[in-house]
Formats: structure tokens, C-alpha cells, sequence
């Protein structure tokens, strides 16, 4: 894997392994790009790292009837954990010269050294799981807020959720 620059993968104090900055980021700066493996909605494979994209139309936006893609990721990304108040965010598109998917993570505020990267998972309901992150404002859940995602978080795990299935956070 190529080596990361201004960043270093530790163990985290929110879950496992976290990526951590070795230098200043700036708002708005491109942190790091990701790299993985592409699957569609019918192919079967581990998804444990997978980020999951929306489709995109024959020009490479997003297409909100096209089915959602998953883009398995390969390389130190998938060691970047989810807090419900991120750092980062992610951006992502598909190249059409290189035939593959682009998947980068932007700055979302100053980022001092030490800090370790974070972005919102955002798993639709019915596949949320508790969340560590230790953010003030946590769901409680590593869910989307959408009120349809967090009526359909599963009954067991509702005694976790911080935000009401009525409203967003």
C-alpha cells in the first residue's frame, strides 16, 4: 500500500484502528484518496469496508435511479472510523478515462496534528450498529439521520438511538 502522506495509522481510542494526521490539514484540502474494488448491488462479496456510493449516469454524476454502487476499499482508508460529527467528507465520481471509481476525502474543518480522521457512515437503518464515536452530538447509532432510516432501525438496537425516529439530528 502506498504510504500515506501527513497521515499514520494507530490504534484508535474509538474503535480498532484509526488514521491520524502528522501534519495540518486545511478546510476544504484534499486529506487523502482511496482505493478498492467496485461491486454492484447483485455481486456477493465482504463488505465490511465497502463505502456505499450512489449509481451514476453515462456522464459520471450522481443518478438517484441508478442502484447504489459499493466500493470495497484496499488501502489504509478502510481504517478511517465514523463519528457523528466528522472531520472529513467524502467525495467521489467515476472516471471514465481511467474506467474506474474516484473516492477522496476533503477536510470538513481544520485539522490539527494528532487528530485521527473521521466521516459519517451514515448505514441506512436497517443495518445500524452502536455507535463509540464520543462526539457530543452522537446518534447513539451509526445510522443515517434521515427520519425514514431512523424508523427503520431495527427494534433491539432503539434503546441506543439519541435522536427520535421523527425528526433529524
Amino acid at each position: 500500500m502506498p504510504h500515506l502522506t501527513g497521515l499514520r495509522v494507530t490504534h484508535s481510542a474509538i474503535h480498532g484502528y484509526g488514521v491520524i494526521t502528522t501534519r495540518r490539514f486545511a478546510k476544504g484540502e484534499l486529506v487523502l484518496e482511496g482505493d478498492g474494488v467496485l461491486y454492484r448491488e447483485d455481486d456477493e462479496f465482504d463488505d465490511t469496508y465497502a463505502l456505499v456510493l450512489p449509481g451514476w449516469g453515462a456522464d459520471g454524476g450522481d443518478d438517484p435511479d441508478a442502484p447504489s454502487v459499493y466500493y470495497d476499499l484496499i488501502d489504509q482508508t478502510r481504517w478511517i472510523n465514523h463519528s457523528c460529527d466528522p472531520n472529513t467528507e467524502i467525495d467521489s465520481r467515476y472516471d471514465h478515462e481511467r474506467g474506474a471509481l474516484r473516492a477522496w476525502w476533503v477536510a470538513t474543518r481544520d485539522l490539527e496534528v494528532g487528530e485521527e480522521l473521521t466521516y459519517d457512515y451514515a448505514f441506512v437503518g436497517a443495518l445500524a450498529q452502536p455507535c463509540a464515536c464520543g462526539a457530543p452530538t452522537c446518534r447513539g447509532l451509526i445510522v443515517d439521520d434521515d427520519p425514514e432510516e431512523l424508523a427503520a432501525v431495527p427494534e433491539e438496537l432503539r434503546g441506543h438511538l439519541r435522536v427520535a425516529a421523527g425528526r433529524a439530528a
